[in-house]
């Protein structure tokens, strides 16, 4: 579905974290070259 796709996750601390998002899309066959999880308060 993503194969090729080359992404950039970012996560919530208080949300979905960036690990769990790019779990998600490397499942799906993205390319993940960046995650990090920020406080957005």
């Amino acid at each position: 579905m993503l194969n090729g796709v080359k992404v950039i996750a970012y996560g919530e601390r208080d949300g979905i974290q960036g690990p769990s998002i790019a779990a998600c899309l490397e499942a799906a066959g993205a390319d993940v070259i960046y995650q990090v999880t920020e406080c957005f308060v």
